[in-house]
């Protein structure tokens, strides 16, 4: 285990049984991030860095009995929490870690991933696991449930220009991880960057919010 690995279990480990209480506001905002995944019933969807499974609930309804829904994290606190929240209900849950996940080479349609790049040690090889274990065409759902600015403000910290979360860092480090920034939302209630893997087109509308900028295709 790296040093910054460690770190990551520390921080949240020793958050993990009070989490959902400290933000009890955040929850409705992942139905809207879940929503712009776009997912069908019988899809099969990891939540990567679940934490406490917040998400996951969503994610079920949102494919259905026959769907695969997976949590995976880094912490084992996290993991305890989901389960005494009743999340393993509606997903497996597994630690693991982000660079090398136990899931075959374009196994899963999606990834949701909230509040996880900020946290990745190596984000662009991470971010290439994550387009490993995804379909072509498939799409990873960047998901915070409040927005840069609200974030630093929470944290007690400013917002820089080298936040990786920017889109002028973010499009290129997805591009260069084998994704496609394919929209991106920064308001106060939330920030969501979808992209989609690979060079396929991106079939359907990703988020109607007006909020919401769609970048263009890229031309073969």
């Amino acid at each position: 285990m790296t040093d910054d690995h460690t770190h990551v279990q520390e921080f949240f480990g020793t958050r993990a049984a009070d989490w959902d209480v400290r933000f009890p506001d955040d929850g409705p905002a992942f139905v809207v991030g879940v929503a712009a995944l776009d997912l069908a019933p019988g899809d099969a969807v990891l939540d990567a860095g679940c934490g406490t499974g917040r998400a996951l609930p969503v994610l079920r309804e949102a494919v259905g009995p026959a769907g695969t829904v997976l949590g995976a994290d880094l912490t084992f606190e996290m993991l305890r929490a989901a389960v005494g929240a009743g999340r393993d209900r509606d997903a497996a849950l597994v630690q693991a870690d982000a660079a090398r996940l136990p899931l075959r080479t374009a196994s899963i349609d999606a990834v949701f991933a909230s509040g996880l790049v900020a946290h990745l040690p190596n984000p662009a090889d991470d971010l290439r696991e994550l387009a490993r274990v995804v379909r072509p065409g498939g799409r990873l759902a960047l998901f915070h449930p409040i927005g840069r600015a609200a974030l630093a403000v929470r944290q007690k910290r400013r917002l820089t220009p080298d936040d990786l979360r920017a889109e002028s860092n973010l499009g290129p480090l997805l591009a260069a991880s084998g994704w496609r920034l394919v929209s991106y939302l920064d308001e106060e209630e939330r920030f969501l960057a979808l992209a989609a893997r690979g060079t396929e087109r991106y079939g359907s509308s990703p988020s109607t919010h007006p909020g919401t900028r769609h970048l263009p295709e890229r031309q073969p």
